[in-house]
């Protein structure tokens, strides 16, 4: 069977979700049943077919598992968002298509991925310059505290989507020109000269938890840079470090900056009397859902949202929390299955970066899965209490269209990555060259 037909094959189950999702919603709220609400699934996996099919025409050698992954993980957003609000899912849906749009634009005027290389620089000072939009008057959005959007008018998007993807193409390119260098000797070289963007890298995680107060994507940041740092080097001494400094720099700052010593104190004690009404309540109904929806769950359509006068019992529930409300309709399984989905994405862009031919396609492929495993983490992390808990989105999944549409772009990368490590001879795969 070809790469493609596989991909055709694993859309299967997104067919087969997108239906009995819908269905067990509609049941549910029978009054809700409509000519609009029972299009929507029809409508979804039309674009999912759409989609295949520009890939099949122009990324034929690629990975056939990513795309379908990526649409079972959009499935369970847009079932879970419709039988929370109908009216979200109908965005949620608009975006998935804008998303889908901008995918097939990247792939048909990027062509050469690798031309990015030259632009490293250009590209890097337009992602800091969307990390600093947030905090510019005017236009900079607070969202529960921190500062983590860009609004004109109507419009408003979150610039760290795409940030992430900046920073990663910046460091693939950096790390793959200079890896040489680090590795010389036994012990690494530090130079300022070399070491200059850990330090910028750094600075920056931290900035953004003093300035932007985004805990959850400075994580996101760090921990991608520190993951290409040692694909790059296999210097774990180097990640050791890196690790350590911001270890100390997220202590400091979470005695210091009221927003982050918020957070913590909420994830320590998230039932504390004093709290559970106020600065932990989202967490601590996160952690009753999640319990109240056991092994099996109490089913699509079944969970208790809002209590009297519309008051959100599980607050951000379209958002933050769209795991939890996951794991209290689907169970235990539910919230796994999201979880495995999530990481079978990440094991196939490693997968990809094993067959990848130079250096900057493999440290690219692991710069974009680890930033995509990072999220995961933070977000389901936090809802489950593993983590403080943070604003990141879950990818795919959570109600945003800043979030859908830089997924997008990261799936693009990722499989033109593999589509052109799928069509070099067997012969010239080996190690960073």
């Amino acid at each position: 069977m070809s790469a493609r037909n596989r991909e055709l094959f694993g859309l299967l189950p997104v067919t087969l979700l997108v239906t009995a999702g819908f269905t067990a919603v509609l049941i549910a709220r029978s009054k809700d049943i409509n000519k609009v609400t029972v299009t929507y699934g029809a409508i979804f996996l039309g674009a999912c077919l759409f989609g295949h099919l520009f890939i099949r025409a122009r990324l034929p050698d690629a990975d056939p598992y990513l795309f379908p992954l990526c649409a079972l993980l959009a499935t369970f957003g847009l079932v879970e968002i419709y039988r929370i609000s109908p009216h979200r899912a109908l965005g949620q849906a608009i975006w998935f298509g804008v998303g889908l749009a901008l995918f097939c634009a990247t792939i048909l005027f990027l062509r050469d991925f690798r031309r990015l290389e030259r632009y490293r620089y250009t590209i890097a000072l337009v992602g800091i310059a969307l990390l600093v939009g947030p905090r510019l008057p005017g236009i900079g959005r607070i969202t529960n505290g921190a500062y983590l959007a860009v609004g004109v008018g109507p419009v408003q998007f979150q610039p760290t989507e795409f940030s992430k993807l900046a920073i990663v193409i910046f460091l693939a390119s950096y790390l793959s020109e200079t890896r040489d260098v680090l590795v010389r000797g036994r012990l690494p070289r530090l130079s300022l000269k070399h070491f200059g963007p850990m330090l910028v890298i750094w600075a920056l995680a931290m900035l953004m938890l003093v300035f932007i107060r985004d805990l959850g994507s400075s994580i996101m940041f760090f921990g991608g840079f520190l993951a290409l740092l040692y694909v790059a080097t296999g210097r774990l001494s180097l990640v050791l470090a890196g690790g350590g400094m911001f270890a100390g720099g997220a202590v400091f700052l979470a005695q210091h900056i009221p927003h982050v010593h918020d957070r913590v104190e909420a994830w320590l004690h998230p039932f504390k009397p004093s709290l559970v009404d106020g600065k932990s309540y989202q967490l601590a109904q996160g952690v009753f859902a999640e319990a109240d929806g056991g092994i099996f769950g109490r089913g699509l359509g079944q969970s208790l949202l809002e209590v009297t006068k519309g008051h959100p019992i599980i607050p951000a529930a379209h958002t933050d929390l769209i795991f939890a409300v996951i794991v209290n309709e689907l169970g235990l399984f539910g919230g796994a299955a999201v979880v495995v989905i999530g990481l079978i994405f990440v094991a196939r862009a490693f997968k990809t970066a094993t067959l990848a031919t130079d250096g900057f396609s493999k440290l690219l492929a692991v710069g974009l899965g680890t930033i995509f495993a990072i999220q995961l983490f933070v977000i389901v992390g936090g809802v489950t209490r593993l983590i403080p808990l943070t604003g990141v989105t879950l990818p795919f999944v959570s109600y945003g269209g800043s979030s859908i549409v830089a997924n997008f772009m990261l799936l693009a990368l990722l499989l033109m990555v593999s589509d052109k490590a799928r069509r070099d001879p067997v012969v010239t795969r080996g190690g960073l060259v």
